[in-house]
């Protein structure tokens, strides 16, 4: 039971041995610890504020990457419309060529059959004409293949002439 009971003496050595290791620590190791102890505190604290400043930096880098995907689409968007508008305007450029170009060659084409048709009427007015006068030619000789016939004829023609 006497150890669980201290003694006076074993108090005094107990609290002797204390002070002194007491006296020991705090010259010895308690400012080493306790400067220890304040720069993990500082590296510690670094780390938290250079934990912040790179989530800081992040989340501008995160915005101005978020900036230039918008930027970079719109650009798209916007040479995507003019591609799309030059592309309309070469189509309808093509479109409006190829009409004139069309009107022009149906211009030509008519003016081709008509120049054509009137080289044909005037032919076949030529080859009337001359088919009359064979005509003529021939029933003029047989009407006045004899002088009486003549005769007849430049008398009947006199008498007309005198009634006009």
């Amino acid at each position: 039971m006497k150890l669980v009971t201290p003694d006076f003496g074993l108090v005094i050595w107990m609290t002797l041995t204390f002070l002194t290791v007491l006296f020991l620590l705090s010259k010895f190791a308690w400012k080493p610890i306790l400067k220890m102890i304040s720069e993990r505190e500082k590296t510690i604290e670094d780390a938290l504020l250079s934990a912040e400043k790179a989530k800081q930096e992040m989340a501008r880098l995160t915005a101005n990457n978020e900036a230039l995907l918008r930027e970079a689409r719109s650009e798209r968007d916007a040479m995507l419309k003019e591609a799309r508008e030059t592309k309309d305007q070469i189509i309808n450029e093509a479109r409006s060529k190829a009409t004139v170009e069309a009107e022009r060659l149906i211009a030509i084409a008519r003016e081709s059959i008509n120049n054509e048709k009137m080289a044909a009427v005037t032919e076949l007015k030529n080859q009337v004409a001359q088919l009359s006068l064979q005509v003529a030619e021939k029933l003029v000789k047989q009407q006045l293949s004899t002088d009486e016939k003549q005769k007849e004829l430049a008398n009947t023609l006199i008498s007309e002439l005198k009634l006009n």
